[in-house]
Order: structure tokens, then sequence, then C-alpha cells
């Protein structure tokens, strides 16, 4: 598979586009699913000013997204913190959640134990192996699935009320990451309604009414909600990439 992801910012005088690869591995492979690289041009001219390593920016903005919905979704006694899923994403949600919030358990699973256990030695802090996604997700207050799952691996009745889900994997129409009932039971909200309706699993194949977009909360034109159990899909826009690379290049200009 092969995406390319363009968009402009005014605001921000930014052009780019991302190209990124993504290929479903069989197998363990050293090799990550998703590869990205983001060209980042002068609006005035069409100049390329500079390449950029997308898999950092991605991972990085990403998981920046995630935090934003678990600011302004979660409840506000939160003190344990689920990771499904041991790759990339796994990392960079790691780091940026443990610095911004203060949670006194992180747990982790992923289908290949090996893995969770890599995860947990190499990060900063300390992190409980689950044998199973249950036991991770029992009575955690905020739960980060960044999975490859086709098929739901996170279900309603294992989900503490109140909980909030950031849902970052099954980015494809006919992949889930989540059940019914916890996508029917929660209060949804998304990155972009029209991607969501286009490209995500969770929401086509369950028929879970969309409440927000995350930027209309935080435009106040939509309420909150954190006292309710709440899912933040997200599938990524093209301008979360122009601005984090606008960001890197005026960094490095400085710098120089």
């Amino acid at each position: 598979y092969l995406g390319v992801m363009p968009a402009y910012s005014a605001a921000d005088d930014a052009l780019t586009t991302k190209l990124v690869t993504f290929y479903e591995h069989l197998k363990d492979s050293s090799v990550p699913s998703h590869q990205a690289t983001v060209l980042l041009f002068d609006p005035s001219n069409g100049t390329l000013k500079a390449v950029l390593d997308g898999s950092v920016i991605t991972a990085k903005r990403t998981a920046a997204v995630s935090a934003i919905a678990t600011k302004l979704l979660m409840p506000a006694s939160a003190e344990v913190l689920c990771i499904l899923g041991a790759g990339v994403q796994a990392y960079s949600h790691y780091d940026i959640f443990t610095e911004l919030f203060t949670f006194k358990e992180v747990r982790i699973w992923n289908r290949t134990r090996e893995k969770a256990l890599k995860f947990a030695s190499s990060v900063g802090g300390p992190v409980r192996v689950c044998s199973s996604a249950q036991e991770a997700v029992a009575g955690a207050d905020v739960i980060v699935t960044v999975t490859m799952a086709t098929t739901p691996i996170l279900f309603g009745d294992w989900v503490k009320p109140g909980a909030h889900i950031n849902a970052v994997g099954a980015s494809r129409p006919d992949w889930r990451e989540l059940d019914d009932e916890l996508m029917k039971n929660s209060v949804l909200f998304v990155d972009s309604r029209d991607a969501a309706l286009t490209e995500s699993g969770d929401v086509i194949l369950s028929g879970a009414e969309i409440f927000a977009e995350l930027g209309e909360v935080l435009k106040g034109t939509k309420p909150a909600l954190p006292e309710k159990t709440t899912v933040f899909k997200s599938l990524g826009m093209a301008v979360e990439d122009t601005v984090a690379a606008k960001f890197v290049y005026d960094a490095w200009s400085a710098g120089n």
C-alpha cells in the first residue's frame, strides 16, 4: 500500500506531501509496517525545501494527538494506563503519556510476548507485562490500542465505565480493534468525520454514531464529557504532518 498525503496550512505557511508505505508483515519483521517520508515545499514557488523522516514525524504527531484527546477526555483521577501493542506507536505513546500525565501503573500486552518484554525493558519507567489483553485492560483508566489487529482485541465488557480509549490501529474499512458493544456504548470522538466514515472499520462496521471531532472540542463547540466512557478514533490527518514538519524545519533553520 502506498499512500500520498498532501496538505497546505496557510497559518503555518507550509506545504507538504507525505509518502507512506504500509506492508502487513505476516511474520515478525525488523522492518516497520509503516515507513514514511515528508517533503516540505516553499508555498510561494513550489521549491523543495526539505526531506524529513516521516516515520518519526508520524509516530510523534500521532501520539501527540492521542495525548490531546486524553487530556480532554480521560477521567479526572486516572491512575492506570494500558497499552495494547508493542510497536513504534506504543513507544511514542508511552513517551508522551508518561511525560504529560502521572500514572501510578503502566501495563502492556502484545500478541508476541517477547516484544512486550522487550518494550518493558527498554522504556524509562516500570511497565507490567500482561499475559492477556483482558488482564491488561481490567480496571484501566486510559487504554491505547496500537495493534495490527484486523478483528476486535478489545471488548466492551472488559472496559471500566468512564475509561478513555485511544483507538489508533485498524486504519482500513474492514479492520477492527474494538467490538460493537464498546463502540456503541461509548461517546465517540474522531479526528475527521469524513475519514472515519470511509476508512475506519471500527466506525463503519459497528454503525456507531460520531459525537464530535476533536477539533470541535478544542474550539468549545462540543463538550468533552470526561465522565463518560469515551473513544477517540485516530486515523491521522495530513495537516498534522505539515505542522510537525514545519516545526522541525524552523527549529533546524534557527539552529543553523
